[in-house]
């Protein structure tokens, strides 16, 4: 490109010094001429040249003259000659005297001047011929003065440097400024030479006029520029529309507005006639700063159809999608089926309705003759007179709703108007669809491995539009995930049910009768799944009465199995009558060594907590102990509440890597003792901190009220502490304190003396006689004297005799040692051995404790009842003499 523009800038200058010096040419033979046709005249008028002419010697006065004129003027010669066409001058004088080469008649004869161009060996000449005229006007001669034209070059040859020197100039600039244009032109276009530009502007065009999208250009006074052809065709412009103005067009006022506007405007719409035309406007600036407009034109005829069908889909992926984030947020089959009903009526139908097999709802095994239940419904009416929940509902075998259940699939009926037969059997739709103004309806079976559950009916009313058959396919989806999560919730109901059932048997049906405590509790089971909580109350010997409440850590059947080991576990242990700390130093190292027994690949027990209380009604004294569990709260007689400090220790299963400690508080007649699990102060929502503040305040009574007794406790607790939706079990045991009247109680000290043991025996005689159980009297006084004879004789001091009546009578003897009798059956030759055994015939229950100095063996009777064959069991223990 920068060589054709060089080549361009040189043949121009090249064109230019030519015609330069052929206009200086054609100059120098126009001065030839003017130059000889001056002196010849100048020469011919002088008077002297005519009378020279007439004289004798004319060429001794005239070629002076003339070789004068011919230096002084620089012509090549002035030659005058007579009339008859003879020289009289000439610079070769040679030449004088001879005639005229040429037409010299035209000057002597005919007197006019004649000017000739001719050439020479010198080039080209010019001369020029003018007639002597005598005073008298005759022609006497001529004078002819000629001059060749390299000598009028001469001076034109001079200015032929400065010309090429500008000429040189000239092309330096003009290639400098060839070079700077195209290096310009190469940066603009990226490189593209012509040929390049040129195939670009073709495609350009091509790609203009073949594009789908109408394009216009115009400028900031109205005109239009350009239009392709697609714009021309949408808009029907005239042939002639280019450099047009828009109002000229014929163009509705709306698209007139929307070609001239100097805002940018993004996908509007606008009606062309019968084309729905997306028009998008952007103001651009041309060349010379001219504001103009480019404009697209888009044809969304065909695709407003297509948008409402996108439309449509998008609103049946965004049901599918809600109803996956909606439906199924909870293992309640009656919630699932509501949530069903929501989803439906908030992006798809005016009515739905839930219907389910009854074992469903209940979490059984389904049978072929469940009947339906109405669940749930939901409308955009909420007076409409649909089968309440919890109504049996029979279905026509011909209409939509039997046939969707017996053939598995969504059955449309989309014009209800028109009256179907199957309508008038059903009174309920009979009546509603024409109050409701219901027009469509789709059932659909809610069913999951391959199981039917119930049935799902979607329906329109007039005002939404029919059902489509497009409709079915999403309802089948919507139906197919409900009925996923109705069954895992059957399946949970189920499955939880049954852990219930497991946990409520192996927890307390009842509590044992005692006069010590008056007891009320409280347990709910978590909503995620059953845990490891329980309670526990155990009738001790000597009219005490053990208090547990424990926790086993996790949920499920196997929290609720491992609770109901632990439950039987501290049942025995109770029955070693062992101190609350040393209970529950056996209880951890159970617990350790079930979880050393724990198969692999199983589920571990990750521990237990526990509290475990005795309360003595004699002393009034309760001895507490807990492993890893919270503390009790203690109220007063007067209302007050104390959170008591009890020891902590760890968790059970911990393999006793820290001692078990108790502590022992003294209660007033009439406190409350209150045990509970961490699931009734703890949430997720509420710290322990927290919860024990709220349990303070619910357990405080007002002043001056009457007092509470354990069953308002309980429930003024549970009123203020229960969670709506507990996640952990929750178990709460209220024990109000009694105490054992001390007339009911009688003590005597036995000194080591067998001879004392008659008189420890009337004593007791007598005291039973003042409680007015003489009935038992000859009884209790054989294993009074029994008890006392052992300890005598076996034992340590100090021994000890305490009778106690109660719900019955209880016989403690008291002494020093450690040793512990054994009940065993003596032989027929044996002398001794036969003493408790007397004793366990004799009591309907009977054993040993340990305490801090020695050991209490004790008996219970029935108060009014003497067991029978006294004498028979007498003689067998006699021995054989």
């Amino acid at each position: 490109m920068f060589v054709l523009q060089a080549a361009v800038v040189v043949v121009l200058v090249i064109a230019a010094v030519a015609a330069l010096i052929l206009q200086a040419r054609r100059a120098s033979l126009q001065d030839a001429r003017v130059r000889t046709l001056a002196v010849a005249q100048a020469f011919a008028s002088d008077p002297g040249t005519a009378q020279a002419l007439t004289a004798r010697n004319p060429t001794a006065i005239l070629q002076p003259r003339a070789e004068q004129v011919r230096k002084q003027t620089g012509v090549a010669f002035v030659v005058v000659f007579n009339h008859d066409g003879i020289r009289v001058t000439h610079p070769n004088p040679s030449l004088i005297g001879k005639r005229v080469i040429g037409p010299y008649q035209q000057q002597t004869v005919e007197g006019r001047t004649v000017t000739r161009t001719f050439t020479t060996s010198r080039g080209p000449a010019v001369d020029s011929g003018v007639p002597v005229i005598r005073a008298d006007g005759k022609i006497v001669g001529a004078v002819s003065v000629a001059i060749t034209v390299q000598r009028v070059n001469v001076m034109v040859n001079r200015q032929v440097p400065m010309v090429l020197g500008a000429a040189a100039v000239a092309l330096a600039l003009g290639t400098g400024g060839s070079a700077l244009v195209s290096r310009r032109l190469r940066q603009q276009t990226h490189g593209l030479g012509p040929a390049e530009m040129t195939l670009m502007y073709e495609h350009h065009d091509a790609v203009l006029h073949a594009v789908r999208e109408g394009v216009l250009i115009t400028t900031g006074d109205g005109r239009l520029m350009l239009a392709n052809d697609e714009a021309r065709r949408l808009l029907d412009l005239p042939p002639d529309a280019e450099q047009r103005h828009i109002t000229d067009l014929g163009l509705d006022p709306e698209m007139v507005d929307l070609l001239t506007a100097d805002r940018p405007v993004t996908d509007q719409v606008h009606f062309a006639g019968e084309r729905l035309l997306a028009v998008n406007v952007r103001p651009t600036p041309f060349s010379g700063g001219q504001a103009g407009c480019a404009v697209t034109l888009r044809d969304s005829t065909e695709l407003r159809a297509l948008a409402g069908r996108a439309e449509r889909a998008q609103r049946r992926l965004r049901l599918l999608y809600e109803a996956g984030m909606r439906v199924g947020t909870t293992l309640d089959v009656t919630r699932t089926a509501e949530e069903l009903t929501e989803v439906a009526i908030s992006r798809f139908a005016d009515y739905a309705t839930v219907e389910l097999l009854e074992p469903v709802l209940h979490g059984a095994e389904l049978q072929d003759s469940a009947i339906l239940l109405r669940t749930a419904w939901r409308g955009v009416r909420q007076d409409a007179q649909f089968a309440p929940t919890g109504e049996r509902v029979v279905w026509d075998a011909s209409t939509p709703m039997a046939m969707a259940l017996t053939g598995g699939h969504a059955v449309l009926e989309r014009d209800l108007t028109v009256s179907p037969s199957w309508l008038a059997r059903v009174p309920e739709l009979a009546r509603l669809v024409p109050d409701l103004g219901i027009r469509s309806l789709i059932s659909v079976p809610l069913q999951a491995r391959g199981m039917v559950l119930g049935l799902v009916t979607f329906w329109r009313s007039e005002h939404s539009g029919p059902f489509e058959e497009e409709d079915l396919p999403v309802t089948e989806e919507l139906a197919a995930r409900a009925g996923v999560c109705i069954d895992n919730a059957r399946r949970y109901t189920r499955e939880h049910s049954m852990a219930v059932t497991l946990q409520h048997s192996l927890l307390p049906r009842t509590l044992p009768q005692q006069n010590a405590l008056e007891i009320a509790h409280r347990y709910l089971p978590a909503q995620a799944g059953v845990g490891g909580d329980w309670f526990d109350v155990h009738p001790l010997p000597g009219a005490r009465v053990a208090l547990v409440v424990g926790d086993v850590v996790g949920h499920g059947l196997h929290a609720a199995a491992t609770m109901g080991r632990l439950r039987t576990a501290i049942l025995n242990f109770s029955t070693l009558d062992l101190p609350p700390d040393e209970l529950l130093g056996h209880l951890d190292e159970l617990v350790t060594r079930i979880d050393q027994d724990v198969a692999e690949g199983e589920q571990d027990i990750t521990g237990a907590t526990c509290l475990y209380a005795i309360y003595d009604p004699v002393a009034g004294q309760v001895t507490l102990a807990r492993a890893g569990h919270p503390g009790p709260a203690l109220v007063h007689p007067d209302g007050t509440v104390v959170l008591p400090d009890v020891p902590g220790s760890p968790p059970l299963g911990l393999g006793g890597s820290l001692p078990f400690e108790s502590a022992e508080l003294l209660l007033p007649e009439g406190s409350s003792l209150v045990l509970f699990t961490d699931g009734l102060i703890e949430t997720r929502d509420r710290d322990i901190d927290t919860g024990l503040a709220l349990l303070r305040q619910a357990l405080t009574e007002p002043p001056h009220s009457p007092p509470r007794d354990p069953e308002q406790t309980c429930q003024a607790v549970f009123d203020a502490l229960q969670p709506a939706h507990p996640r952990d079990d929750i178990a709460l045991l209220v024990a109000r304190t009694r105490l054992l009247d001390p007339a009911q109680v009688a003590t005597w000290n036995v000194p080591r003396d067998p001879s004392a043991v008659a008189r420890i025996r009337a004593d007791a005689s007598r005291q039973l006689e003042v409680w007015g159980l003489e009935e038992i009297g000859f009884i209790t006084e054989l294993i009074v004297s029994e008890l006392i004879t052992n300890a005598i004789r076996y034992g340590a001091e100090p021994i000890r005799l305490r009778l106690l009546r109660d719900r019955t009578l209880i016989c403690e003897v008291a002494d020093g040692s450690n040793t512990s009798p054994h009940l065993r059956r003596a032989a027929i030759t044996d002398e001794g051995g036969r003493g408790l055994f007397l004793v366990a015939q004799l009591t309907q229950r009977w054993g040993t404790r340990y305490t801090r100095s020695g050991k209490i063996i004790w008996t219970e009777q029935a108060l009014h009842e003497a067991p029978e064959g006294v004498g028979p069991l007498l003689i067998d223990a006699l021995p054989m003499q």
